[in-house]
């Protein structure tokens, strides 16, 4: 872990990967990783974030400096050469998912380098820098201060500056026993087991077919309240029973309207294909998607909050978007299902079946089991 601090000696500590060990390790593995909106619109976005907080390039670029969101917008449009409504939507949408994934802070209308840039390897400064000379600078020299609420829930704004203090590596004790090349195997095994979209074959991961690595592999999740899961002959990851709780307690887990909307589509994609039969009942994820006309006919939402929801949830992994020829398509659940524990896969059963069918005998029994324990 290596710990954040600002200037007025508040911090937070982020997780440094095994090893320095980076997410483009799936590329060696070919496996797909989470599936990102727009991803080249948001790396965009970031470039030309990084050319305006980084303004010292001796310097680290982690905290850099605050810069108004208009003058990251307009370095946007001179880094694509264009300068219409829809490519600004483009880059707003952007700036928020950035947020919504700490690579950077929004406040007052102002941008900030998030805690996730601190984490890039110094090895990669050099390419960083190059990146920075070749952007284009933005031509408006008066700005306008853009409001939070046109981009994100205001976020406290810290105090400028602040310091990378690294910690102790977390699982050298659990890997120091190995040699370099189970080492590394334990290590890709962990990095694309938490960033592959689908569960990968056991076969493919040494790490996942030795028993005692196997049994390593889970510690190192462990500390870090995560969990190996199986399914048949593949696995993946997800958070245990006791910190999920936990964490649902802290943080209150979804809003009422991205719950409602994430309900609205599993009965509609999972619930109602697999009592006709369709869907086999070991399974969360449908080919079947939920029309935008069947929400918003079946919601009370207004359709702004009905919108913000489905991004929210399609940002978190819990929704994914499919399209239908020349039609909207609809949406269907996401690759986060992959990652449910037995038992939190026993609990969501429950609530669908609650949400489905509140008065069936069936509805009734799981009521009477829960009053009974």
């Amino acid at each position: 872990m290596a710990r954040l601090t600002h200037n007025d000696t508040t911090g937070l500590a982020v997780p440094v990967w095994p090893d320095g060990v980076t997410p483009s390790l799936l590329e060696e593995h070919q496996v797909a990783p989470m599936p990102v909106e727009r991803a080249g619109e948001a790396r965009r976005v970031l470039a030309a974030c990084l050319k305006c907080c980084w303004n010292d390039l001796a310097a680290d670029p982690w905290p850099g400096v605050a810069a108004p969101a208009e003058q990251v917008l307009d370095t946007y449009r001179a880094l694509i050469g264009r300068s219409d409504d829809l490519m600004r939507n483009w880059a707003v949408g952007a700036l928020r998912r950035l947020h919504d994934s700490s690579w950077i802070v929004l406040s007052d209308g102002m941008v900030r380098l998030g805690p996730r840039c601190a984490l890039w390897p110094v090895e990669s400064f050099a390419q960083l820098k190059e990146l920075v000379r070749r952007l284009p600078e933005p031509e408006r020299d008066e700005l306008t201060v853009v409001a939070d609420e046109d981009l994100v829930t205001a976020t406290p704004a810290a105090e400028p500056g602040g310091l990378v203090e690294g910690g102790e590596a977390e699982f050298d004790d659990l890997l120091s026993s190995y040699d370099e090349r189970r080492r590394a195997e334990l290590v890709g095994a962990y990095m694309v087991l938490e960033h592959a979209a689908e569960p990968v074959q056991e076969a493919r991961f040494a790490a996942l077919r030795d028993p005692a690595m196997r049994h390593t592999l889970g510690e190192m999740l462990g500390r870090r309240g995560r969990t190996l899961i199986q399914q048949h002959e593949r696995w993946t990851t997800g958070y245990d029973d006791a910190t999920a709780a936990e964490a649902a307690r802290a943080e209150g887990g979804l809003g009422e309207s991205e719950r409602a909307v994430l309900t609205l589509v599993l009965v509609h994609s999972v619930a109602i294909p697999r009592a006709e039969g369709a869907l086999p009942e070991d399974t969360w994820l449908s080919p079947f998607p939920t029309p935008v006309d069947e929400l918003r006919r079946h919601t009370q939402l207004p359709i702004g909050e009905l919108e913000s929801a489905l991004r929210a949830l399609r940002h978190a992994g819990l929704l994914g978007q499919v399209k239908a020829g020349e039609e909207a398509g609809g949406y269907v659940p996401g690759p986060q299902f992959h990652r449910l524990t037995p038992a939190a896969r026993r609990r969501l059963q429950e609530e669908l079946i609650l949400a489905a069918g509140p008065h069936t005998p069936l509805a009734g029994a799981v009521r009477a089991r829960r009053t009974a324990s």
